[in-house]
């Protein structure tokens, strides 16, 4: 199997999911995280995974000591010991201070120019810090409370449904947990989870180690105004946890009832077969929701057990235009 060829295509069409997102609508999402996000991300599952450091640092083509230094230099600031670069800086900008590029790269002259810089644009683009003038002359201040509580206020729905999968597919876990996976602001994190827990969409429970938060089921509304981000999420999530399953050593992961298989169906306006094709995710989304009511209410009638097995599956259907040879 060529593992790299594989791991290449797939870096591509994840890259092309990625620049779709960031352009939905108009919109320029600030993307001058995502390769340091994207190193930082990897090297935890490595780890995670019970590979050492050392072996880390050579599948990434870098001494360990270099990779080791990488981390360090991305997970905290080298001028602000034990906080990341973005919270150093919003900390240094804090209650009105305004301050030039200058100021601010003398202020964190321990971190690499390039990476106070990105820092910077990235923080400007996500509406928590103001600009104005150019240059190294450049002003910044922080956004203030009224201005971030403004923001959340126009966001807040997608981020609830967000959570709310994030929840589901990744509790019970704890709130810094999610606060990891996320990388939301206290307060707009809060704010959200007290929204979610009223609304009965995400539980808390009591657990040895502190209190947990879960959920006991996701739904989106087909043809919903929100939650759009969440329903993709979801879907990826449940593509990618599919395939690492099968990928496992697991006996059980590789029988009939774990996997995938796409269907290409080639038809045209007039085929007999056209509309019986163009049908199948609106057959498959009745099927499948019948079947999730009965198992719900037989799940309400007995309650559920204390260890029981989720059984996740993702269907997408798209239609893709393809000329005719000549």
């Amino acid at each position: 199997m060529n593992v790299q060829l594989l791991i290449d295509s797939i870096v591509r069409q994840t890259t092309v999911l990625i620049a779709e997102l960031a352009t939905r609508g108009g919109v320029r999402a600030p993307l001058a995280h995502v390769a340091n996000q994207v190193f930082l991300d990897l090297s935890a599952e490595l780890n995670a995974q019970g590979v050492s450091r050392k072996v880390s640092a050579g599948m990434f083509g870098m001494a360990l000591r270099s990779y080791l230094r990488r981390i360090q230099r991305l997970s905290e600031s080298s001028t602000d010991r034990g906080r990341s670069l973005s919270e150093a800086v919003l900390d240094f900008l804090a209650d009105g201070r305004v301050a030039t590029r200058g100021e601010i790269l003398s202020r964190f002259r321990q971190d690499e120019p390039e990476l106070v810089r990105a820092v910077l644009h990235d923080l400007t683009e996500n509406g928590l810090l103001f600009r104005s003038g150019a240059g190294e002359r450049t002003s910044f201040r922080a956004a203030s409370d009224t201005e971030l509580e403004n923001m959340r206020r126009a966001s807040s729905a997608p981020m609830d449904e967000l959570l709310w999968a994030i929840v589901y597919r990744n509790g019970p876990l704890s709130r810094e947990a999610l606060k990891r996976l996320t990388s939301s602001q206290n307060g707009e994190l809060d704010e959200a989870l007290d929204r979610l827990i009223a609304s009965g969409r995400v539980q808390r429970e009591p657990a040895p180690e502190g209190e947990l938060l879960s959920s006991t089921e996701f739904v989106v509304p087909l043809g919903s105004a929100v939650g759009w981000e969440a329903s993709v999420f979801d879907h990826f999530q449940a593509v990618v946890r599919t395939v690492c399953r099968r990928l496992s050593d697991e006996p059980e992961a590789r029988g009939e009832r774990t996997g995938g298989s796409t269907w290409t169906f080639d038809v045209w306006s007039g085929h007999p077969l056209e509309e019986e094709a163009r049908g199948v995710l609106e057959r498959t989304r009745k099927n499948l929701g019948d079947l999730r009511q009965r198992i719900e209410a037989h799940n309400g009638e007995r309650g559920l057990p204390e260890t029981y097995e989720q059984v996740v599956f993702y269907c997408g259907q798209c239609s893709i235009s393809q000329d005719g040879e000549d």
